[in-house]
């Protein structure tokens, strides 16, 4: 961040009161982010997102009154300028695709180091999209275990995009980042970020995980590498 930037305010959600205070001090510690509240609950959470407006919402998925999937849900619908950052653990994946859908701009895994948690928090406050590789891996292993077909409606839209956007959309889907897609497209990171924007705008998508969710629910990425839900790099 630069230096007179306004600090980044960060709400943490997590049922569990250590959990809640370690991110605490962790976030306060780092330049240009201060922790503005803490949820004990998915209802607790809406609530101070009403009322302290923060940037980014931490937000754990398992928590009494409501779940961190339904508080995302209501927290993106009604200040969409507020990121949430899900928070998971292994045993939580099954809930990874339910929470994009919910409006999450990202997924980090709880065992994440300070410093990635403060960049994660710095990404998604950008504007951009965050998912940590083993959530990816198992996102697309969940798309490829429901096997549904694409939604006409949704599959009507690609067709507003130009052939190189939606070469660009299928490489989002796949995880790749703007200087990955440069480098894929030999072309330079700035026209990668020109198109991202058009693709965002034309879709009427909020972020890249949208963008990733829709390319696989229309169809337009197949999951491949895969058998019987595992993942093989190859």
């Amino acid at each position: 961040m630069t230096t007179g930037s306004p600090a980044i305010r960060v709400l943490i959600a997590d049922d569990q009161v250590m959990v809640r205070q370690g991110f605490t001090v962790l976030l306060n510690a780092e330049p240009g982010i201060e922790v503005v509240g803490q949820a004990v609950d998915g209802l607790d959470a809406v609530a101070q997102v009403a009322e302290a407006r923060p940037d980014v919402v931490l937000m754990d998925i398992r928590m009494p009154e409501l779940d961190g999937i339904e508080a995302t849900r209501r927290i993106t619908a009604g200040t969409p300028d507020v990121r949430v950052l899900v928070l998971t653990t292994f045993d939580l994946d099954e809930y990874v695709y339910e929470a994009l859908r919910a409006g999450a701009s990202g997924f980090l895994l709880k065992d994440a180091s300070a410093a990635q948690l403060a960049e994660a928090v710095r990404v998604v406050a950008a504007g951009d999209a965050l998912l940590a590789p083993g959530v990816t891996r198992r996102l697309i292993a969940e798309f490829s275990r429901l096997d549904s077909a694409p939604r006409a409606p949704l599959k009507a839209r690609v067709g507003e995009l130009t052939e190189r956007e939606t070469e660009v959309l299928g490489l989002i889907a796949q995880g790749l980042s703007n200087a990955e897609i440069a480098q894929r497209l030999v072309v330079a990171e700035q026209t990668v970020k020109t198109h991202v924007g058009r693709i965002l705008v034309k879709l009427r998508l909020r972020d890249r995980t949208q963008a990733a969710v829709f390319a696989y629910e229309t169809g337009l990425v197949r999951p491949s590498g895969y058998s019987q839900g595992s993942w093989d790099p190859a």
